[in-house]
This record gives C-alpha cells, sequence and structure tokens, in this order.
C-alpha cells in the first residue's frame, strides 16, 4: 500500500504540546500566587488556590498521559528531535517550567510547615496558660498559688 502515506504527527502533536505548556505555565502562576499568600499572611486565598491548583495539576497529568501514549516508550526530547523538531522549543520550556513548579512546590510545602510548627508553639503555650490560671484559685474560691519567699511587711 504506497498510496497511502502515513500522517506526520506534527501539527496534532504540536498543537497539544502548546497547550500543555500553557498549561504548565498556568500552574506555576497559581504557585507563586500560593506563595505570595503565605509569605503575605493572606490565609484566605489558600483555600480557592488549593482547589485550582488541584484542578490544574489533574489537567496536566491527562496532557501528559495523552502525550506519553504518544511518544510512547521513547525518550520525548529525542522523540520530539526525530519527529516534531519545531516543538524542541516548546519541550524545553514544559521542562523548564516543570522544574520551577517542583521547586515553588517545595518551597511552599515548606513555608506551610514551618507555620504550623509556629501555630502549635503558640497553642501549646496558650493551653499551657489555660492549665496555669485554671488552677489559680481553689474550691473555696481563695487564691491556690503557691507563695514562695517571705510575706509583705516582715522582716
Amino acid at each position: 500500500m504506497t498510496g497511502n502515506p502515513v500522517p506526520s504527527p506534527a501539527p496534532d502533536f504540536s498543537a497539544r504540546l502548546n497547550l500543555e505548556r500553557d498549561a504548565m505555565r498556568a500552574f506555576v502562576a497559581l504557585l507563586e500566587k500560593e506563595q505570595q499568600a503565605l509569605l503575605g499572611q493572606d490565609a484566605e486565598q489558600l483555600l480557592p488556590l488549593a482547589e485550582a491548583k488541584t484542578q490544574a495539576a489533574n489537567k496536566i497529568t491527562e496532557m501528559a498521559n495523552v502525550r506519553r501514549q504518544q511518544v510512547g516508550t521513547a525518550d520525548t526530547a529525542a522523540w520530539i528531535t526525530q519527529r516534531v523538531p519545531s516543538s524542541r522549543t516548546t519541550w524545553e520550556e514544559i521542562r523548564t517550567l516543570a522544574a520551577r513548579a517542583h521547586h515553588l512546590n517545595q518551597t511552599n510545602g515548606e513555608v506551610i510547615q514551618l507555620k504550623l510548627r509556629s501555630n502549635q508553639q503558640a497553642l501549646a503555650a496558650l493551653l499551657g496558660a489555660a492549665k496555669s490560671a485554671a488552677g489559680l484559685y481553689g474550691r473555696d474560691g481563695q487564691p491556690s498559688i503557691a507563695v514562695s519567699g517571705r510575706t509583705l511587711g516582715s522582716g
């Protein structure tokens, strides 16, 4: 069957790769917004950002799965170089964006852990103070603080 040439993967693959790059750009922007919210003490933005990040990550995963199905077990960069060389720049940008997203996500996670530890320490201090305050008075309503040293007016 020499009359039916195999269609080039270039137009369809390039278009999907451009969409994947755009999705990665949007994901990085969300991570940057999350970092600004974390550092700026803007906790109200965190829940909507987390939901948007989840949706964006799912979208990117779906796109990457489609790309992997087309590329198969081959190295993606080599496959692109061989079959769709016009998309090499886009692929490199996706890889750079993925590295940036990974770094931002790790940094944001570390900031969250620091804030969590700080909040836990503050809560422990408040609980300790509350326990101490609860023991200030006995059942008879009199102060139950152990007094050490001399009493006023003596000595």
